[in-house]
């Protein structure tokens, strides 16, 4: 019903989710949309949600504000779990802040939450229980994605002595934290994995000039986007198809791009002038927003036939 829309997943049979604007424009809620009708999740109980992951089962993850009994709890977010139509709060790691990122197809949810000290924890959610997954001896870490075989992605500060303060590509697995590092750049990330264990991400150097990376078999390809222009790498399918955007250092304008087998392939002929893509299915359907600025971005999906 308002005027802005964001889509932040798509599943394999076209199901989306993300968050919309409400019709008194001041609020969002999270959004399932299937066969051309989009459907209000609501809330835990504050005013706003926001929809981040599906599934093929239609489980969505994502955070919502609570209701607010007292001014100490005004602006606290919680995950949350919708599914069958209702939404169950997933907790937080006991501070104000819980944001979903990812959830596979056995339910599992990745993401990050703020301790009660106040620091942002990467979590695994499983069958009720809201695990803190530790850093790589930093104070932060986050986590954005989880594939099949249960290998997390995200980054995390390291702490090592003498080192800025800086991210480094992380994965977890079991119980095992590695550092992925940084490429040979200043500073790295891991932004999403697939069953196959093709790794994306984006890394900066030391200019702060940035450019997403894919990482397979050992090998890491950079993805190149057109002079001027630097490159973000969101979401990989199983067909090592990567989407994410290309974006100006100079004049804040973003381009959703797609890349596969050394090609990138800007979306924005499709759409706006303003666009990024957050999310891709195994069909090559892409999930995103787009628009002639932030303000009036709509959701959208892009058929790139990437299968």
């Amino acid at each position: 019903g308002g005027r802005g829309s964001t889509a932040e997943a798509i599943n394999n049979v076209g199901q989306v989710t993300g968050w919309a604007n409400t019709a008194s424009g001041y609020h969002a809620h999270a959004f399932l949309w299937a066969s051309g009708t989009m459907k209000d999740l609501g809330t835990l109980g504050g005013d706003g949600s926001w929809g981040m992951a599906i599934n093929d089962r239609g489980q969505i993850a994502g955070y919502s504000l609570i209701a607010a009994s007292s001014s100490a709890e005004s602006g606290i977010t919680h995950g949350f779990l919708w599914e069958a139509g209702k939404m169950r709060d997933i907790g937080s790691l006991g501070g104000k802040e819980t944001i979903p990122t990812a959830i596979n197809e056995r339910g599992e949810i990745v993401g990050w939450a703020e301790t009660g000290s106040g620091d942002r924890h990467a979590f695994l959610w499983r069958d009720g229980t809201m695990t803190d997954l530790g850093t790589l001896g930093g104070s932060e870490s986050l986590a954005f994605a989880i594939n099949e075989r249960g290998q997390i992605v995200g980054e995390s500060l390291t702490g090592a002595t003498g080192e800025p303060v800086v991210s480094h590509a992380a994965l977890w697995q079991g119980d095992v934290t590695m550092d992925l590092g940084t490429f040979d750049t200043w500073s790295g990330s891991a932004t999403g994995i697939n069953d196959r264990g093709t790794t994306i991400g984006w890394v900066i150097d030391s200019s702060g000039a940035s450019q997403g990376f894919v990482e397979r078999d050992g090998e890491m390809a950079r993805i190149e986007g057109p002079a001027g222009w630097r490159t973000h790498a969101a979401a990989v399918n199983e067909h090592d198809q990567v989407v994410g955007w290309l974006y100006s250092g100079t004049n804040d304008a973003s381009r959703a791009l797609s890349w596969r087998n050394g090609a990138t392939t800007d979306l924005t002929a499709l759409a706006d002038s303003r666009s990024k893509a957050f999310a891709v299915n195994d069909c090559g359907q892409v999930a995103g927003t787009s628009g002639t600025g932030y303000a009036d971005g709509q959701a959208i999906v892009w058929e790139t036939g990437g299968a």
